[in-house]
């Protein structure tokens, strides 16, 4: 379990991270969510009935580890086998928006893009439920030519590459020839290899892998050692797997019992995880090898890799589906073990990062805006009533150019920063973020807050974001004013003072 001291060593080395290239090898899957209202049961057979509202495709497999890796800063280089369809156009489009290089998957005439599709449903519109997953996807072993194909395709990028992530589906791309040949490259090339192993009893296809990460279920199909007792049969189910393949490392994924690090021929460690509300384990462990990978091309220790790995998994079974946790999420983790004073005017990726761990927390985000020029006590009881709607009260501020379009050149009297640096220093105020456009419609939406504020004078007006919350299921609540108190009228007051 993570201290604040040894979060801090974490933290420093996490900031510390460069932009490694990084070759991620293995199967391909596009993953299908449909939500749908489950309203009532069929009155054909004894199943929900599911009214579909919406639709959301995202990557899987080895595209979802890349993904991963972008998210925590690296450069990935993603290569594996699609079918020549939509499904392969939707997963590379996905990759490449999401910073992953794709011009290394092969697309074949045989066989489909690995699809699967998910019914959620909606209790009350809003809580969800999987259902149901289809799957359409061929398994049979790719070709002869084909792996020929890849073996040349692969060379320079391992060479090129700081480390080799190989992410096993059993999908038919990963054979024992394909592996083999990438584990020998890399050994000749000094390049390391992370293999993050299929459900499969015969891991020879991974023999002399530098590191081989399976899960609970994964390890002892392979070893034939049955977890009983973690103390116990850990370290024997590492060490079997090791000495019978020649790894130099494995690390046992173990749920909520954290990791087990076992190196060759040296004493293993536990590394416990703190206890979770886990939503979705979707996603987990692509995620923990991803945090891994960038670590070892970072030239971080084994065992603070496992903990940087247990920190990430953890974030990401709090969320539904399989969601990037940002390197930016993590670095706010280890600052709160800390206890480190948050900043309150953090930038915008990094105060999204905040609002989604918040939210996963089960934190209620309240949003208001404003040009808050001359600050007076009508903004502070308008603030501290928006705090009271929720647990984070998140305020955007015009930028000197928008208060200028919006009322006329003398204004702001103060400037942005100092606008921010005030309304900062207010203990009501949790965040504070800046916005350029005229409207606050576009920050609106990317924060998505579960309360939107807005004084009382809005009440027939039209409040801009209020259809976007309220598509979301939140609320628009509008707060009452201190009769008397304006910018406009202090200004004028203190222009009056001024002449005389």
């Amino acid at each position: 379990m993570l201290n604040a001291s040894h979060a801090m060593e974490l933290l420093q080395e996490l900031e510390q991270c460069r932009s490694p290239e990084i070759l991620v090898v293995g199967d391909l899957i596009l993953d299908r969510y449909v939500y749908g209202d489950a309203e009532r049961l069929s009155p054909e057979a004894p199943v929900p009935v599911i009214r579909q509202r919406r639709e959301h495709i995202q990557v899987g497999g080895a595209a979802n580890v890349a993904v991963f890796l972008s998210a925590l800063g690296a450069r990935p280089v993603l290569s594996g086998i699609c079918g020549a369809d939509v499904q392969y156009r939707q997963l590379s489009e996905l990759c490449r928006n999401a910073g992953v290089d794709t011009s290394a998957i092969v697309p074949l005439d045989d066989r489909p893009t690995s699809c699967k599709t998910r019914i959620v449903g909606l209790a009350q519109h809003r809580h969800q439920q999987q259902m149901l997953r289809l799957d359409d996807e061929v398994t049979d072993p790719v070709s002869d030519a084909t792996i020929r194909r890849f073996e040349g395709l692969l060379l320079p990028l391992i060479d090129r590459a700081a480390v080799i992530c190989i992410e096993d589906y059993n999908k038919g791309l990963l054979d024992h020839r394909l592996c083999q040949f990438i584990i020998g490259q890399a050994r000749r090339a000094g390049k390391m290899v992370l293999v993050d192993p299929a459900l499969i009893k015969d891991y020879s296809r991974y023999d002399k892998a530098h590191v081989v990460t399976p899960n609970r279920t994964e390890a002892e199909l392979a070893s034939g050692v049955r977890i009983n007792s973690i103390d116990d049969e850990a370290p024997r189910l590492a060490a079997a797997l090791i000495d019978a393949h020649g790894f130099d490392l494995c690390i046992l994924t173990l749920d909520r019992h954290g990791m087990y690090l076992q190196r060759r021929g040296q004493p293993g460690s536990y590394h416990p995880t703190r206890p979770r509300q886990v939503y979705d384990v979707t996603g987990a462990g692509d995620m923990v090898l991803a945090m891994l990978a960038m670590a070892a091309a970072s030239g971080i220790s084994w065992e603070h890799a496992v903990d940087l790995g247990n920190v990430a998994g953890g974030l990401e079974v709090e969320r539904f589906g399989s969601v990037p946790v940002s390197r930016e999420e993590i670095i706010c983790e280890l600052q709160a073990v800390i206890g480190l004073d948050h900043d309150k005017m953090p930038s915008l990726d990094k105060l999204l990062a905040i609002v989604d761990a918040a939210r996963r927390n089960g934190k209620k985000i309240v949003f208001t805006n404003g040009v808050f020029d001359v600050l007076h006590a009508g903004h502070v009881s308008y603030l501290t009533y928006a705090r009271r709607q929720g647990d984070i009260l998140i305020v955007g501020v015009n930028s000197d150019a928008s208060v200028r379009a919006l009322k006329g050149p003398s204004r702001p009297i103060n400037n942005l920063d100092d606008r921010l640096l005030v309304l900062a220093g207010l203990e009501a105020v949790s965040y504070v973020v800046s916005f350029s456009e005229a409207t606050p419609e576009a920050l609106i939406k990317a924060i998505t807050p579960d309360v939107l504020v807005k004084g009382a004078d809005y009440a027939d007006k039209p409040v801009v974001g209020r259809q976007w919350v309220q598509d979301h299921g939140g609320q628009v609540v509008l707060a009452p004013f201190l009769p008397g108190r304006s910018s406009s009228a202090t200004i004028e007051r203190a222009a009056g003072l001024t002449s005389q």
